[in-house]
């Protein structure tokens, strides 16, 4: 009997250190997750003026609080969704201003301007986006001829945009001393990227354009090498994808193992 009865507690025992072990192993998973989020480049570059607080039970991250446009409740989604130990996220940010009608001129403003958010090859900042009856024009300045028409191209390929006026200016005025050039910018800023984010912005360029919204793609980035997966329809969208998310801040290398789907008539 008194055999049975130790035996018995030192089960008890050993439960409930495992129980406290599993616990303890939880709460530093959820306070790494958390860490994460908040030192993630998408959190501090492109979400630091929103006010979200994160808080992980057991993978499950809860995101409160609120955030300037829709694009930014997408955006944080994306990347702690793409974070290590995540188990799902309840998204339940809400956003502060007005969110414009669907396919007005303002909504298409919004669109056009998340489109080139996060390219390298452009420079969202610097682009003045203007839109009338679908028809969107561009204004400001931009570094060569190339990136002017790139713009454009981009700006095109919007679910919504008719045309695109291009009023862009070319700069030609020497650099001044000290500055760094755009491939120094792009290589310092890709180098302090993380994978979560990289995954966040392929994931939401994919959807802007046009051309890529309605494929069926999954992406997973380690050490800033994007594996894309899923179906396109043809090589053409393929080999757009893969355009489109070799020109994504962060992105070293594009491995593109998508199918494609031929129609046979």
């Amino acid at each position: 009997m008194k055999k049975t009865m130790y035996c018995l507690a030192l089960i008890v025992t050993m439960a409930s250190s495992f129980l406290i072990t599993v616990s303890l192993f939880a709460s530093e998973m959820d306070d790494r997750i958390e860490s994460s989020v908040k030192q993630s480049y998408v959190f501090k570059t492109y979400l630091k003026g929103d006010d979200i607080i994160i808080q992980s039970k057991d993978g499950i991250v809860t995101l409160t609080g609120t955030v300037s446009e829709e694009s930014h409740r997408s955006l944080a989604s994306e990347t702690v969704a793409s974070l290590p130990g995540v188990v799902n996220v309840d998204n339940k940010l809400t956003v502060k201003d007005e969110v414009p009608a669907v396919n007005t001129d303002a909504w298409l403003i919004t669109k056009v301007k998340s489109a080139l958010l996060f390219h390298r090859s452009v420079s969202a900042t610097e682009t003045e986006v203007l839109a009338k009856d679908g028809i969107v024009t561009l204004r400001g300045e931009t570094t060569s001829t190339t990136q002017k028409n790139l713009t454009a191209a981009y700006a095109k390929d919007v679910e919504g945009v008719k045309a695109v006026k291009n009023e862009m200016t070319v700069l030609t005025a020497a650099m001044k001393p000290g500055t760094k050039t755009m491939g120094e910018k792009v290589v310092a800023i890709s180098e302090s990227i993380d994978d979560a984010s990289i995954t966040a912005l392929v994931k939401l360029t994919l959807l802007y354009h046009r051309s890529t919204s309605a494929i069926n793609t999954t992406v997973v980035t380690k050490n800033g090498v994007v594996m894309l997966g899923g179906k396109a329809r043809n090589m053409v969208e393929k080999n757009y994808a893969t355009k489109l998310v070799s020109d994504v801040y962060g992105v070293k290398k594009v491995v593109n193992k998508m199918t494609t789907k031929y129609k046979h008539h």
